[in-house]
């Protein structure tokens, strides 16, 4: 997926993805303000090429290259499967020395950063598509480019009421109007092809407006017909809108206009055609750009390095700990750590994440859909501590309340929007959802005949919802490593099985939400493995076995 050269600025494309997210474009989807450009770049992504063999399954080549990262079996993790020689796989990845590299190298490893990007996104969000923006109204840029706008077709409506009419600026917009018809046509369209070249045939409308014999109404007339062809049916009103315009300049602005909407149109078409392409081609892909990328910049896994051997200090450390805790233990031998293990740990600590840091390289076209799966899960503690609360507290007031739980959803979800932030203040946020327990509590109370909480047990709840910003707040905790409990366990399954892991004690009022959201890390998290499971196994042999690695090294070095 090659790359343009030329630059812009111009936010006239902007990607969507799910729940409203922007997605910086690659510029080679980055189309100009009007014209071609983006329609030509689009055509790009069509011709870009990756293995499309039919006896070359993406998917179980993948698995078997990662399957000692995969794999949930820590007997397939022997010392002897990380030390064995894997360099003769055909997508492994290749070790690169340390080098200094050039601008041109800098940009070129931008550039499949970019395209690598822009791919998984197509490929994973179902929502991904392109939508038209312009600055906004009041800002500097949105200002001046309304000001050039305005004195451009203020310019051409002049020279078209000169007499006699000056049609040299009225003629390149048509010029730029057939590439743009053109550029939408399929190979096939000779007919149409030609009969567009034959109307907005530039050289004869020169000649025509040398002799003042130009029709610009017939040939804008019959732009909108062809354009009523090519358009999608969404634009029917726009093409309606079209023919009703009198005003040649305007009808011209217009036209323009209604043509950009058709390339972001064509734009989202394409993406769309593409995505089951891409889905199936995608792991090779990502592993192959990724690979181009390390070539380009040896230290691209770095923070990736750094993250896995964090994982296994922590592995370490928990050993450590339960080796102290049993008097009878050996605590002279190596102890053995799981590969899957350590990864698994390196996944669930994402869940929790500073997302100001920079996250593993490994990781970046997630990085997005990770924070906000974290941003909901806290939500969802949040939650599940304020349930366990209440019941422990006014249990017995509660459970003839009526669909208590869904109010208590309902209620506290759009109160922790955005709590992730900041700006945000946790324990007004609490505060209020206590009120609000205390307000239903007592409701369903007085419709049942019984007496209300005591203004006591009102402040003593309220108080114990409010408790859960503290930092190390027992109930807080509990639901913490519930969640984790959960996940890990979710992780700990086979990717082929559907089922879900037995959901551990207090987290059934999220359950359903909880195991959406676990469905959806466990599917970043398999589809990770398997791109840059070669990867990892890499680095995991080097920090895991070091000795064998430095064997390995030394036998290569001689042999060369």
């Amino acid at each position: 997926m090659d790359v343009p050269e030329e630059d812009t600025n111009s936010p006239g494309w902007v990607f969507k993805s799910e729940g409203g997210s922007c997605v910086r474009p690659s510029r080679a989807l980055c189309g100009t303000a009007r014209g071609s450009g983006l329609v030509y770049c689009v055509n790009k992504v069509k011709g870009f090429r990756m293995p499309l063999n039919d006896d070359q399954s993406s998917d179980s080549d993948s698995s078997r290259l990662s399957e000692s990262t995969v794999s949930s079996s820590d007997t397939e993790y022997s010392r002897q499967s990380f030390n064995s020689d894997s360099s003769s796989k055909p997508s492994s990845p290749a070790s690169s020395p340390p080098k200094v590299i050039t601008f041109d190298e800098l940009m070129a490893a931008t550039r499949n950063l970019s395209n690598w990007t822009l791919a998984h996104e197509i490929a994973v969000n179902a929502n991904f598509c392109i939508k038209q923006e312009d600055y906004p109204q009041n800002s500097f840029a949105g200002t001046v480019k309304q000001i050039v706008h305005k004195a451009f077709w203020d310019h051409l409506e002049s020279e078209l009421n000169e007499d006699p009419p000056e049609y040299k600026h009225a003629i390149k917009l048509f010029e730029e109007i057939k590439e743009i018809l053109l550029s939408f046509l399929t190979p096939g369209a000779n007919r149409i092809h030609n009969q567009i070249c034959e109307v907005l045939d530039t050289d004869l409308i020169r000649q025509q407006a040398e002799h003042n014999a130009v029709d610009i109404p017939g040939l804008a007339n019959y732009v909108i017909n062809t354009m009523g062809k090519l358009c999608a049916p969404i634009r029917d009103n726009d093409i309606k809108q079209l023919k009703a315009t009198d005003n040649i300049v305007e009808l011209l602005r217009q036209i323009f206009h209604v043509l950009d909407l058709m390339k972001v149109d064509m734009a989202n078409y394409t993406i769309k055609s593409l995505r089951p392409y891409l889905w199936h081609n995608l792991v090779d892909y990502e592993r192959t750009k990724f690979q181009e990328i390390l070539e380009e910049t040896p230290s691209a896994l770095n923070l990736t390095t750094e993250w896995i051997k964090e994982s296994i200090e922590d592995e370490l450390s928990s050993i450590s700990d339960e080796s102290s805790s049993c008097p009878g233990a050996d605590s002279s031998s190596k102890p053995i750590i799981s590969p899957t293990l350590v990864l698994n740990n390196g996944y669930l600590k994402l869940l929790q994440w500073d997302y100001c840091k920079t996250i593993p390289e490994t990781l970046i076209t997630d990085e997005v859909r990770l924070q906000e799966l974290r941003e909901k899960l806290n939500q969802l503690k949040v939650i599940a501590c304020v349930s366990l609360i209440t019941n422990n507290m006014v249990g017995a007031a509660v459970v003839d309340v009526p669909d208590f739980t869904d109010h208590l959803k309902r209620i506290s979800l759009p109160l922790l929007e955005g709590m992730n932030k900041k700006s945000f203040d946790l324990k007004e946020a609490l505060n209020a959802i206590g009120i609000q327990i205390c307000s239903i509590v007592n409701k369903s109370l007085s419709e049942r005949g019984l007496p209300t909480l005591s203004e006591e047990m009102q402040s003593n709840l309220m108080g114990q919802i409010a408790h859960i910003v503290e930092k190390n707040n027992p109930v807080c905790s509990l639901i913490d490593k519930r969640i984790q409990l959960f996940m890990r366990s979710l992780l700990a399954l086979p990717s082929f099985q559907k089922c879900m892991p037995t959901m551990p004690g207090g987290l059934s009022v999220i359950q359903r939400e909880i195991e959406f959201l676990g469905s959806q890390y466990a599917s970043i998290v398999n589809f990770n493995k398997k791109v840059y499971g070669p990867f990892y196994a890499n680095i995991l042999r080097k920090l895991l076995f070091p000795e064998a690695a430095m064997e390995k090294t030394e036998a290569e070095t001689s042999s060369n």
